[in-house]
């Protein structure tokens, strides 16, 4: 398997990621994809060959092992980590498929563009990069439970007792390497359990930071909203716009020929005094 063309994929989702997700990444490769092509493979290489029995039953050995072993660790492992990437490359579609109407859009003499930024996880892109984390954790919870129960909780026996035919009889059967085996198989299960709660916590962070997000443009409609209301409620005639407090500053309008003040009733006229009856 050709780990490096693997790697050169999945690098270019990192741009697209979170800091769960490039963590998340970091992980799946020092932890899981390194790990097994430095030390897994060679441990379990030659694994048929050291499992021994105390018969010379011709078949008997590739029964036994094929009974406590129905599918070899190493390959399990191969499977899970391809199966638990592919999720991933969902998302480098999705963008693909942006770049692509991006690229339309501009053939046909469009200046608007569609996306303000095809990367940016937003609309639909969101749903695609949580529904790919949902998916990661399903598949990596999956095979720890196949693993779980094919080779009962992760523990491998130094001695086994095989009573399978073409075996004569109940024969014992030693598995080469056991204690190795069995600190790689906890190691790689606690790196697919810290993956699965990297997910997790990247699930509860783009899940919250969508909240804060509606939470934030909610507040902000219902201010403005606020304070529209309170500028009409302000306004006093038709065709003024302005909100009362900036109509105070405003100075007066002069009043034109046509608008004189009416004459005060002859009632309430002041009546000036006689100087020369005074006098």
């Amino acid at each position: 398997m050709d780990w490096k063309t693997f790697q050169a994929l999945l690098s270019g989702v990192n741009k697209y990621s979170t800091a769960f997700g490039r963590i998340w990444l970091s992980v799946v490769f020092v932890f899981r994809v390194m790990v097994y092509v430095v030390a897994a493979e060679r441990v379990w290489s030659d694994d048929q060959k050291d499992f021994d029995c105390n018969t010379k039953q011709p078949g008997c050995a590739n029964v036994c092992y094929d009974h406590y072993f129905p599918i070899s660790h190493i390959r399990l492992w191969a499977l899970q980590l391809i199966f638990v990437t592919c999720p991933s490359f969902m998302v480098m579609m999705h963008v693909a498929y942006r770049d692509e109407r991006e690229r339309k859009n501009a053939k046909h003499g469009n200046k608007d563009k569609l996306y303000e930024n095809t990367g940016k996880r937003h609309g639909g892109l969101w749903w695609t990069y949580l529904l790919s984390l949902f998916v990661k954790s399903g598949i990596e919870i999956s095979f720890l439970y196949i693993l779980h129960k094919i080779y009962d909780s992760f523990y491998l026996p130094r001695l086994v007792k095989c009573e399978v035919s073409p075996c004569p009889n109940q024969v014992d059967c030693y598995i080469g390497h056991p204690t190795e085996k069995k600190v790689f198989t906890y190691f790689m299960v606690g790196a697919s359990a810290l993956c699965i709660v990297l997910n997790v916590c990247e699930i509860i962070y783009l899940v919250s930071k969508r909240i804060a997000h509606i939470a934030q443009n909610t507040r902000r409609k219902q201010s403005t909203m606020a304070l529209n209301e309170r500028y009409s409620k302000e306004n006093f005639c038709s065709d003024c716009t302005l909100p009362m407090s900036q109509l105070e500053k405003q100075p007066l309008r002069s009043q034109s020929p046509g608008h004189l003040q009416a004459p005060l009733p002859a009632h309430m006229r002041a009546s000036a005094p006689n100087l020369s009856s005074a006098v």
